[in-house]
């Protein structure tokens, strides 16, 4: 592990973060450190959509992009979070 470092939040981030952190049976460093492995970065997607349709035989050009992102909006609509 690095040098340890702080990150300002609101009260209701903290205290969501700690309830999340104790269901997991970890601490709050550990639960982000694991969102932060985890999570893809935009360039990552983006490499593994194409890889994606490499492997089944499409080009990956900006209309297959696009259908792409905009079946994610709608997935992430339906799921209650912010469609992109």
């Amino acid at each position: 592990m690095g040098k340890p470092t702080s990150i300002k939040t609101s009260e209701e981030v903290r205290d969501r973060l700690r309830v999340l952190a104790e269901e997991r049976g970890t601490t709050i460093t550990d639960l982000l450190e694991e969102l932060a492995t985890r999570a893809l970065t935009q360039a990552e997607r983006e490499q593994r959509a194409a890889e994606a349709a490499r492997e089944l035989g499409i080009e990956y050009d900006e209309q297959v992009q696009q259908v792409g992102q905009d079946a994610w909006s709608k997935i992430r609509a339906h799921q209650g979070g912010a469609a992109a």
